[in-house]
């Protein structure tokens, strides 16, 4: 089974780290983490870097898809054409599309999330109405028939879990919980926006802000632009046709 994996420049690495640790004790499970070419991809934290191993060229027909988001570049990715032609490609003859935190985003830019459910980080979920998917806040995990999607950064765990159940059963997945020790007992309870207290969502906002640089924002806000003008002008072809 073929795990396609994508890489890009500013992503969040444990989006998709998380689910690899998971994914790769399936059963034949041969991992590619594919991007334009092979090479090194620099996270968004701009010190931690990832390997593309593989090109998009080279994987036109994996089984599972799956990519991730980025705290800081996650529309410039959406505004990637060769990105976008490559997902809506492959997501033909998939078995499984996923996608884990605002990588839902950038499914939704290339058209195959038009009126499907799908979540996202909390702050991308404005973002996935604007692009023509329907966005679920209360659900870590959300399947649509093959596409699932997951909320932010840590719940590419728990998506990478259900689909080896999904896959492989439970037992099998159990086992690769015990392997990783995936037990999770946080000391605090402030992980979802229904938990969180008016102090701690206005402090995420100021810490999430202090992450992402002013070149940051001019670059996402000039692909978001794209991204929204490409959306409409494909809404007005599908009213046409």
């Amino acid at each position: 089974m073929q795990i396609a994996i994508v890489l890009y420049p500013g992503m969040t690495a444990l989006d998709v780290i998380g689910p690899y640790e998971v994914l790769r004790a399936m059963k034949g499970a041969e991992i590619r983490f594919v991007w334009h070419e092979v090479g090194p991809i620099v996270t968004d934290s701009g010190v931690l870097v990832l390997g593309a191993t593989h090109s998009f060229a080279d994987t036109p027909t994996p089984d599972i898809v799956l990519i991730g988001g980025s705290a800081t570049d996650t529309m410039t990715a959406a505004a990637d054409t060769r990105l976008l032609d490559w997902l809506r490609s492959v997501h033909r003859t998939t078995t499984w599309t996923l996608s884990v935190c605002s990588g839902s985003a950038i499914l939704a830019a290339a058209g195959i999330l038009d009126g499907r459910p799908a979540t996202s980080h909390w702050a991308a979920l404005p973002i996935l109405r604007t692009f023509g998917a329907k966005p679920v806040g209360s659900q870590r995990i959300v399947q649509d028939g093959k596409i699932v999607t997951a909320a932010g950064v840590s719940a590419g765990i728990d998506l990478a879990l259900w689909l080896v159940g999904e896959i492989e059963g439970q037992a099998r997945a159990e086992a690769i919980q015990l392997i990783i020790e995936y037990d999770p007992q946080p000391p605090f309870d402030s992980g979802h926006l229904s938990k969180a207290t008016p102090k701690t969502k206005a402090l995420a906002a100021k810490v999430a802000a202090g992450m992402v640089t002013p070149s940051d924002v001019g670059g996402e806000a000039v692909a978001t632009a794209k991204v929204a003008w490409d959306g409409a002008l494909r809404k007005i072809g599908r009213l046409r046709s």
